[in-house]
């Protein structure tokens, strides 16, 4: 009796052509399939404001509209696309500094407090 061993050649999976991914000019790949089900299945971040925020609002008498808070929502998430941690947005006559990174409001203040005053601790700033 002769032993043999019999070694089945290897199946060879068949070559499948992806669509390469499309990149921006940032490196960021978008419109992948798993890109759009994410954007789909995550809810929008809203910006919100600490109660600090709040209340210099209030003391200064400083309102926005929708269309404004949607303004101040599309800036945030393009300052979190550059990489900006800490923002001054400038809106009107309203000048806010933002933690891009939790969606916060963290103070906010007038033209007229705005004169003299140094804005430190930003990274970055939209005027919009």
């Amino acid at each position: 009796m002769v032993d043999q061993i019999l070694f089945p050649n290897p199946l060879r999976p068949e070559r499948i052509e992806r669509p390469s991914p499309q990149k921006q000019g940032n490196g960021q790949v978008t419109d992948s399939p798993f890109a759009r089900v994410l954007d789909q299945k995550l809810p929008t971040q809203e910006v919100r404001f600490s109660q600090h925020a709040q209340d210099r609002l209030k003391a200064r008498n400083i309102s926005f509209s929708a269309s404004d808070i949607a303004s101040l929502e599309g800036a945030v998430t393009s300052v979190a696309q550059k990489g900006g941690k800490e923002s001054l947005v400038m809106m009107g006559d309203a000048a806010l500094v933002v933690s891009v990174k939790n969606r916060t409001v963290v103070t906010a203040m007038d033209r007229s407090q705005m004169k003299g005053n140094i804005f430190t601790n930003i990274d970055s700033a939209v005027v919009i």
